[in-house]
């Protein structure tokens, strides 16, 4: 697995490259957005895979994910969803329930060009197999710059659990690591990882949240 530019999907894949497609979708830089990419760093961070298994930051991209998921026999993805439910709360979306979801309370623009991505893939005849989505409720969107909130934060090793347990019963067998992540290997922002995203913020000024 290669590092790579945050929204940089580089060359379109060919079938041979995987089957299984692990997808974290959102926005760092607006709050609870970025739940799906902090929840693909920490998976990828904590496991590693079998061959045939793509561990891949979806970002903002939106329609340009086309290739990857007309590629993929499986597909999981984590995102925040607005579910209506208490902030924080998370929950495991299957088969043809996944795109319905990801349409509905739209969080971000990205959600409108990912479902867009899905419904052409329906039509086209090249939808994934098997498809889940692991989501989180937002608290906070509204934030520029902001982290993640405590509330959706704490969901991180949730999901985790939940995307390892969806793999498993689709027959693929997550191995925990047993020494730490080479940044060639990780996904993600990168340098804008979350423990010195959150260090370099400035402190609000009085009077701001």
């Amino acid at each position: 697995m290669s590092s790579r530019v945050p929204g940089d999907l580089g060359p379109e894949p060919s079938v041979e490259e995987f089957e299984t497609l692990v997808l974290g979708l959102g926005n760092i830089l607006w709050a609870d957005e970025g739940f799906g990419i902090r929840a693909v760093e920490a998976l990828n961070e904590a496991w590693t895979f079998p061959e045939g298994v793509r561990v891949m930051d979806g970002g903002t991209q939106g329609i340009f994910l086309m290739p990857w998921v007309r590629t993929a026999t499986n597909l999981l993805i984590l995102d925040a969803i607005d579910f209506g439910l208490e902030p924080g709360s998370l929950r495991l979306i299957e088969g043809d329930d996944v795109p319905r979801f990801m349409g509905v309370k739209k969080v971000s623009m990205h959600q409108a060009g990912f479902q867009e991505v899905l419904m052409t893939a329906q039509l086209s005849g090249e939808f994934p197999e098997r498809i889940a989505l692991v989501g989180v409720q937002p608290e906070l969107l509204n934030d520029y710059g902001g982290s993640l909130r405590l509330v959706v934060r704490e969901q991180v090793p949730g999901a985790v659990a939940l995307a390892v347990e969806v793999l498993r019963r689709w027959g693929i067998e997550p191995r925990a690591r047993n020494a730490t992540l080479p940044d060639r290997d990780r996904v993600g922002p990168g340098e804008l990882n979350i423990t010195d995203y959150e260090f370099g913020r400035p402190a609000a000024r009085e009077g701001e949240s």
